[in-house]
């Protein structure tokens, strides 16, 4: 039996096909031809739909071709594309028969020139730098004695020996608590994220490490996924990051509070050890202790200058000073009341001579009386005026008293001399087998320097 094409069986039949029809044959044989292609083009008019299946297109000079990559192939591609990309498709044709157009399926992407890991860690990066999570000031300084540390990372690896192995030695006092995780292949970034969110609700963990030990950039991509990265972030805890070697970043080296070069390196860092803070303590003591002592010697200093100075030499002059003002007052006081009385008498004897003869005794008797008034104010008045200047006397007395040097020596200090006369303000000035003359508040004490 001949065997007729496509287009002979039309025309033998000459049936007119719908434009479904037409279009469901055509689809099966470009599907059959086109069955796996690899496209190189420029990416444009990119679209995300929110069922997860992207949407673009795949141009060059000459041509545009319709692509489509649905959300179970794309979650496999490492980046997203981006208008402008050059990029290499690999998929199948197919025919959309909605519009009666073709299409490329993609089920894989590549971008040309460079990895796609690289693109999608930069992208990535981008990403998170402009929400924020990278910025300095979110990140916290590590607490300086933790007394609970958690792991997340592989329980097999040789990372949580490591780990584990510096503690140990560091500070045996440290309680870890470990959340296994696996640290590559799918799914291992929803797991590191989901240890770090679990160890998150432990009150007693006081710092977290997350990492894991050296690889290729595709074994390390777990730590360069958006939940591990937002993980951290979110953590109450501070996070330090020890993915790799020291060469190595990742996203989660840029979001966490610290990153450490080796997991051995960030067991390092977070556990202090107890002979180091035994030395920090050291140190503050003798700090703390010289301070006290450079404060004893400048308040010495200090008082002896005070007792050397010319005021504790003025202070004796001054109340003999006083005193004689004080009796001087007092003399002149005197004076003028012996001289207002014998003024006051040779009036009254002259009025007495004047009057003797006269009858007048009854006005003698009222001057009489009024000469004793007077005579009593004016001894009333010299009273007043000597107890005025008593007590004024006495102010003066205490005010001098309160700047003696014997006052300052009555309340427990002294004064040492050398066997010169000198006052004696360092003990550096003073050696061994030296006589010493010790004034107290009362009498003084000769003693000799040891």
């Amino acid at each position: 039996m001949p065997q007729f094409s496509f287009l002979e069986q039309l025309m033998q039949e000459r049936r007119a096909l719908s434009v479904s029809e037409l279009t469901a044959q055509v689809k099966i044989l470009v599907e059959r031809q086109f069955q796996e292609v690899w496209v190189e083009g420029e990416v444009s008019n990119f679209r995300r739909h929110s069922s997860g299946h992207w949407y673009f297109t795949l141009k060059d000079e000459g041509a545009m071709l319709r692509c489509a990559s649905f959300r179970m192939q794309n979650r496999l591609i490492r980046f997203t594309p981006e208008d402008g990309l050059t990029v290499r498709a690999h998929g199948r044709i197919s025919l959309y028969e909605a519009r009666g157009e073709y299409q490329l399926l993609v089920e894989y992407l590549e971008p040309v020139g460079v990895g796609a890991l690289q693109v999608a860690f930069e992208q990535m990066k981008s990403r998170l730098a402009s929400e924020g999570l990278f910025d300095l000031e979110r990140k916290r300084a590590l607490p300086l004695l933790p007394r609970c540390i958690g792991v997340v990372t592989s329980p097999t690896g040789a990372a949580i020996r490591d780990i584990l192995r510096v503690i140990k030695r560091r500070n045996e006092g440290v309680s870890v608590k470990i959340a296994p995780a696996r640290v590559q292949g799918e799914g291992a970034g929803s797991e590191i994220a989901g240890a770090i969110a679990l160890l998150n609700r432990c009150e007693e963990v006081d710092v977290i490490i997350v990492g894991r030990g050296g690889g290729s950039t595709e074994d390390l991509w777990a730590f360069n996924e958006e939940a591990v990265a937002r993980a951290i972030f979110e953590s109450r805890a501070p996070v330090v990051s020890a993915v790799g070697h020291e060469t190595d970043f990742t996203i989660a080296d840029f979001v966490a509070d610290l990153r450490a070069s080796t997991p051995s390196a960030a067991a390092e860092i977070v556990s202090i050890a107890r002979d180091e803070i035994q030395a920090q303590l050291r140190g503050l003591n003798e700090a703390m202790e010289g301070a006290v002592r450079y404060r004893l010697l400048q308040l010495q200093s200090d008082l002896s200058e005070v007792s050397s100075s010319r005021a504790f030499n003025e202070v004796p002059a001054r109340i003999q000073a006083g005193s004689q003002r004080l009796d001087s007052a007092i003399y002149s006081l005197e004076n003028a009341f012996r001289r207002a009385v014998k003024l006051k008498r040779a009036r009254h004897e002259k009025v007495a001579l004047r009057l003797r003869d006269s009858d007048v005794r009854r006005g003698l008797i009222e001057r009489r009386g009024a000469l004793a008034l007077l005579s009593e104010r004016l001894k009333s008045a010299g009273r007043a005026r000597v107890e005025s200047g008593g007590e004024k006397l006495s102010v003066q007395a205490v005010r001098l008293d309160a700047l003696s040097p014997l006052a300052v020596l009555g309340r427990g200090y002294a004064i040492a001399f050398d066997s010169e006369g000198r006052i004696v303000k360092r003990a550096a000035d003073v050696s061994r087998g030296s006589r010493l003359r010790v004034r107290l508040g009362e009498g003084e004490v000769e003693c000799i320097a040891e």
